[in-house]
């Protein structure tokens, strides 16, 4: 009986070893390379601060006394502060430059500091550290923004992501609907949000019959960018395409630039939409907006009351809403968030940066560094709110309602929209920055002067229709495409 149930576990071990390696690229024996004896030291860069970075830490010094102690593996993580300075700090030490920091193991990053690194021919293929069925648990999305060089090979690794929600101070917005007839069902659309804030502008006007012309403004969003990415996508305007050797060409359909001014530019111009404070909570704060777009974790610093002044303040109610669709457009968001990439080194590092990435994102540990602080966790199975509330219980933890309804929001977004992310290339990071500037440089020049001369006793309705009129966008226009035209050939 013995020696059957022997022969019985052989032939169970080898069907199940004939299972696992038709399900996925990882074959070899890995852990032979580690020893904990000999252990292998891994170095992280990030910049994450505040929350994240607390969270992060612990999640290393766990790491380093369970997983990392058993295999051999041991994980030291640094902060650069700043998405810029991290980008910076990699590429000048993926180069080489003087007074530079040796290379990290891991490092986080944008696609944009990625492709740059990459085309240095430093980075690493993390796929074949993985299974098929391992990297089928992680939303195929961020598995596919990770793709980018397009041979196969997995370049980025998701950690932590989030994409952007609409934020309404609900209290405000009420007096304002049973005044005008509005509902929430009117900021579906760019079209629909561009009009209620032309609404709005009058209503607030009204309210001061004795005062021409100080009407408020309606909406602000944080990122430029990714209106103009994500609407151009909508819009059939990519900006950018790529041949087969990755060369980037324009591709910029005016038709799609058109319909982008007149639901940014011209509501700015006409003050229905602004820009004031560093970031537009900052603005809904102070009660100069009462709708904003920001990312999932900017959603975490929306204000619960409104500050006129020192002495007078009001407490508010949020609403948490979809992102603006262009009307008859096939829904798109924004997938943003770094996640990690390993330098090319040995197998031993660049294996042991992958159990780390590994254990570092199975589902309660991610949902735990991910959840606080308006991330979203990167597995399949944790990108559901009732998951994420039932973890962050047990850890005796308790959300906030602005994260709990950010979270579902965006977990529902994901699961109806397309996610999309502008494909990296030389000049990505240069274009992205156009794009967030371009337009609105040219919105806050063109609104500053109209209001001088308005203020001057110049007629308004005369003075706007000049700064938005079809010559006025046709130099616009023009413009954008020598400029863009510019900064891809560099």
């Amino acid at each position: 009986m013995k020696m059957k149930r022997i022969a019985a576990l052989a032939v169970a071990a080898a069907l199940t070893a004939g299972m696992l390696g038709g399900c996925g690229k990882k074959e070899k024996n890995y852990d032979s390379l580690l020893s904990k004896d000999d252990p292998t030291t891994i170095t992280i860069w990030h910049y994450y601060n505040g929350v994240q970075l607390i969270s992060f830490d612990e999640a290393v010094e766990e790491f380093n006394n369970t997983v990392g102690l058993d295999k051999g593996i041991i994980v030291e993580a640094y902060s650069k502060n700043s998405v810029s300075e991290l980008a910076d700090s990699v590429v000048a030490s993926v180069k080489k430059d003087s007074g530079a920091d040796l290379p990290p193991d891991i490092f986080a990053t944008y696609a944009e500091t990625a492709c740059v690194v990459d085309q240095l021919d430093g980075l690493a293929d993390m796929s074949k550290y993985f299974t098929d069925d391992e990297l089928d648990e992680y939303i195929d999305g961020y598995i596919e923004e990770g793709e980018f060089a397009g041979d196969g090979s997995l370049k980025i690794f998701p950690t932590a992501k989030s994409t952007e929600v609409m934020i309404l101070n609900d209290t405000d917005w009420k007096k304002f609907a049973a005044a005008t007839g509005v509902t929430t069902d009117d900021l579906a659309t760019w079209e629909g949000l561009t009009e209620v804030a032309g609404k709005y502008y009058d209503y607030t006007d009204a309210l001061t019959p004795d005062v021409p012309n100080d009407g408020k403004a309606f909406f602000g969003r944080d990122s430029i960018a990714n209106y103009m990415s994500i609407g151009g996508k909508q819009l059939g305007c990519s900006y950018v395409t790529l041949d087969k050797d990755g060369s980037a060409e324009m591709n910029v359909d005016k038709a799609a630039l058109k319909k982008l001014w007149e639901n940014y530019y011209v509501p700015y111009v006409k003050g229905w939409f602004t820009a004031q404070g560093r970031f537009r909570s900052e603005d809904a704060k102070t009660g100069k907006i009462i709708a904003l777009i920001c990312s999932t974790t900017g959603a975490m610093y929306t204000p619960s009351e409104v500050s006129i002044d020192d002495d007078n303040s009001y407490p508010i109610d949020n609403l948490v809403l979809p992102v603006p669709n262009f009307e008859g457009k096939d829904p798109y968001i924004v997938q943003q968030g770094a996640g990690m990439s390993v330098l090319r080194s040995d197998e031993k590092s660049e294996y042991a940066s992958a159990v780390f990435l590994k254990w570092f994102t199975e589902k309660e540990r991610n949902i735990n560094f991910s959840a606080e602080s308006g991330y979203l966790p990167v597995k399949k199975e944790a990108c559901d709110l009732s998951e994420i509330e039932k973890v962050t219980s047990n850890e005796g933890k308790e959300l906030t309602d602005i994260c709990k309804d950010t979270l579902k929001l965006a977990i529902d977004e994901i699961n109806s929209s397309t996610l999309y992310t502008m494909p990296p290339f030389k000049n990505s990071a240069d274009v992205r920055t156009f794009l967030e500037s371009r337009i609105q440089d040219t919105a806050q020049s063109a609104y500053d002067e109209a209001m001088d001369k308005i203020s001057k006793g110049g007629d308004r309705d005369e003075v706007l229709a000049e700064y938005t009129s079809d010559a006025a966008f046709d130099e616009w226009y023009d413009s954008f495409c020598t400029e863009l035209q510019k900064i891809i050939e560099r």
